[in-house]
């Protein structure tokens, strides 16, 4: 079957792989949709593992429930793409997100495991979670990224009233932003160097400002702005210069989230978060009750993904969708993904 996969550093190609087989054990569903991620950019960018088809936010419908007696054919579904041992501590304290096996399988970001960029996947059956009916394809395609920007809000404690900066006009800031104002944040100023993601994340009311990375002034602008700093910083980006700014413009005693995620080392200001005596939390995924709770958000019409949606592109047209998401000068925020076109 027809599959995208990557070929070298930022490039992908179209392929032919073997389609996804029942085992009597796994859930077997025909890909709807499925997003591009931040962390697929990652690896589309380094090129490698070459031949990983990418693709873990997923709209699905069952093709063969496998093991999973609660689910029927047809049903629509989406997926925690970890592949967690539940044995260990983090797995027993409900924390799989920081299991030591859980990447190890996971769907669309192991060799052994293709994504949604293609039509048909095998998903471990326990990390399947069927969607109610009110849900829209797209909606059920974006709680994946949706459940990232909660865990971070959530790690941040925020509470009515709280400044609050994102650093990262990307889905998972703004899911940030979104999750944020509704946990009661009183300001939440967005930090982008591309112009039109900013002007969006106002446009789409995540933020009530958004800051230009780009220039000289903007930590003093931004301290002006928050009397002195943000009780929590939220960073997307996962660079030096961004997790800079995020101890810098945070207040003592403030909170700082990272989200973003570094491939390499990154020169960091510590003296700022000693003298400032900040609390430095590191953010990865989500928990399953996250992931669920953004469902239910979503089916009683809580949060609206929906506007976060920028374009729906074919299995052929990725290659483009992820030099449009990486310009730095497109205002696109999600692509999603349509395997069957």
């Amino acid at each position: 079957m027809k599959a995208a996969a990557i070929k070298g550093k930022k490039l992908i190609e179209t392929v032919d792989i073997n389609e996804a087989q029942s085992d009597g054990n796994k859930v077997i569903a025909d890909v709807i949709l499925c997003g591009i991620c931040g962390s697929d950019i990652h690896n589309w960018d380094a090129g490698s593992p070459v031949g990983l088809v990418m693709g873990h936010e997923i709209c699905a419908r069952v093709v063969d429930p496998g093991s999973r007696s609660d689910l029927k054919v047809g049903d629509r579904i989406s997926a925690l793409p970890v592949s967690p041992c539940l044995k260990c501590d983090a797995c027993l304290s409900g924390n799989i997100q920081y299991c030591p096996e859980t990447w190890t399988h996971a769907l669309g970001l192991s060799l052994d495991n293709p994504g949604g960029l293609t039509r048909r996947i095998a998903i471990r059956p326990d990390m399947v979670v069927k969607v109610p009916d009110n849900i829209s394809d797209e909606e059920v395609a974006m709680v994946e990224p949706a459940a990232v920007g909660l865990h971070a809000v959530h790690l941040g404690n925020i509470e009515a009233g709280d400044k609050v900066l994102i650093i990262g006009g990307g889905i998972i800031g703004l899911m940030s932003g979104l999750f944020a104002k509704l946990q009661g944040a009183s300001y939440v100023a967005l930090m982008e160097v591309n112009e039109a993601r900013g002007k969006r994340s106002v446009e789409l009311e995540v933020a009530d400002e958004w800051f230009d990375a780009k220039d000289e002034n903007v930590i003093n602008t931004l301290m002006e702005k928050s009397n002195g700093g943000f009780e929590v910083v939220i960073d997307a980006s996962g660079n030096s210069a961004a997790v800079n700014s995020a101890v810098t413009a945070c207040k003592p005693g403030g909170l700082v989230v990272l989200a973003g995620v570094a491939t390499g080392p990154i020169n960091f200001y510590s003296v700022l978060a000693v003298t400032k005596e900040l609390t430095v939390k590191g953010s990865i995924a989500y928990t399953k009750r996250e992931f669920e709770m953004v469902i239910d958000l979503m089916s009683h019409k809580r949060i609206s993904v929906l506007k976060f949606l920028s374009d729906t592109v074919s299995l052929d047209e990725v290659q483009g969708a992820y030099e449009r998401l990486t310009s730095g000068t497109d205002s696109a925020i999600k692509i999603l993904v349509d395997p069957n076109r």
